[in-house]
């Protein structure tokens, strides 16, 4: 069948640290085609097992600004001592191939991206309580009480955005919540728009 590569969609993905939205976009990775997660620039020293390009582009601190100053990132931010930025071109570059793109940022880079890029979709994953969310945290047995008080602070700040985007997500069963998030790609990629682009020479013939 006669296809035309249509334009990838950016999805900005957002959530509270222990809400599950590192997991869910990796088995949306692994269960899906033609998607790819934006692999972020940051000064911040590799940690064992991450290799350049693969987590991050791994760069030093006059390069990154070197970055900024020429525009260079769609978002960026300094999180405690290091910086992290995406880079616009990579994302254009992808977005160009027909790849539907994810970034996982915060609220506040979020809204940046729209600000450029305003015909990105935000998808917004929230834990089904409070409580829950808490024992998430706790389950993962690294963090000292102190951090995690700090984790739930900061988990109420980035919830109280969460009407800043057009899908909200309830993680409370993985799978079900899997389901959830493959059925925002799968519905946008069905678009009127998208799919004459895409079969636009199937739908000539089938006209004629």
């Amino acid at each position: 069948m006669n296809k035309t590569n249509a334009s990838g969609t950016l999805y900005i993905v957002s959530a509270p640290s222990g809400a599950g939205k590192t997991s869910l976009v990796t088995a949306l990775l692994e269960s899906s085609k033609g998607i790819s997660v934006s692999v972020s620039h940051t000064t911040r020293a590799p940690r064992p097992g991450e290799k350049e390009g693969v987590q991050y582009h791994f760069t030093d601190v006059d390069t990154f600004r070197s970055m900024v100053e020429k525009g260079a990132f769609l978002e960026h931010a300094q999180v405690f001592d290091n910086f992290y930025g995406t880079s616009t071109q990579a994302v254009k570059d992808q977005l160009a191939q027909g790849l539907d793109v994810i970034l996982e940022i915060d609220w506040q880079g979020a809204r940046l991206v729209r600000e450029q890029l305003p015909d990105s979709i935000g998808i917004f994953i929230a834990p089904p309580s409070v409580k829950a969310l808490e024992e998430r945290l706790r389950g993962r047995g690294t963090d000292s009480d102190e951090i995690i008080a700090r984790r739930m602070r900061d988990a109420r700040t980035e919830a109280s955005h969460y009407d800043e985007y057009d899908y909200l997500i309830i993680n409370d069963d993985f799978d079900t919540a899997l389901i959830d998030l493959r059925s925002v790609f799968v519905a946008k990629r069905l678009e009127l728009g998208h799919q004459k682009l895409k079969y636009a020479a199937m739908l000539k013939e089938l006209l004629a």
